[in-house]
């Protein structure tokens, strides 16, 4: 539960800082950046929210360890080899950057600490008292004509 709080603030702290960067830029239409970090910020706080709301499924936090690495990564792609320079000169960067390695840490070690897929959704399945499908409703092999002669001999 601690695990799913820290990696949901990351989440949200790396948005706000992203549509802090963003929010004043939106105006210049040659620079798609901001527009992309409002994009981003949006589905950073999606993931954030599924995860404080839904199950523990896996896919969930990789997806959420896989846009803060994106975030990182992408930070580094931008500014290549001055990229600590370009950090140490703002603080709203350090701000993300910081979120963004903690709660990939968090995300991780919630992929690490969850169930199966599988598991969670039999669970689910249990506690709403759904009962397990028929096979002969989720049967989609069609009957073939046996009188045919197969490809190879």
């Amino acid at each position: 539960r601690i695990l799913r709080a820290v990696a949901a603030q990351t989440a949200v702290l790396s948005a706000a800082v992203h549509l802090l960067w963003a929010w004043p830029r939106l105006a210049d239409p040659t620079d798609p950046r901001p527009y992309v970090f409002v994009l981003a910020a949006v589905f950073t706080v999606l993931v954030a929210a599924a995860t404080l709301k839904a199950d523990e499924y896996r896919r969930l936090y990789a997806l959420g360890a896989g846009t803060l690495t994106a975030f990182l990564v992408g930070y580094a792609g931008w500014h290549g080899a001055e990229t600590t320079a370009a950090l140490a000169a703002d603080p709203l960067a350090i701000v993300g950057k910081a979120a963004e390695t903690v709660g990939v840490v968090a995300f991780l070690a919630l992929y690490r600490e969850a169930p199966p897929t599988g598991v969670v959704v039999e669970r689910r399945r249990v506690r709403t008292g759904e009962s397990e499908p028929d096979d002969s409703e989720t049967d989609t092999t069609e009957d073939r004509d046996t009188d045919t002669p197969n490809s190879d001999g």
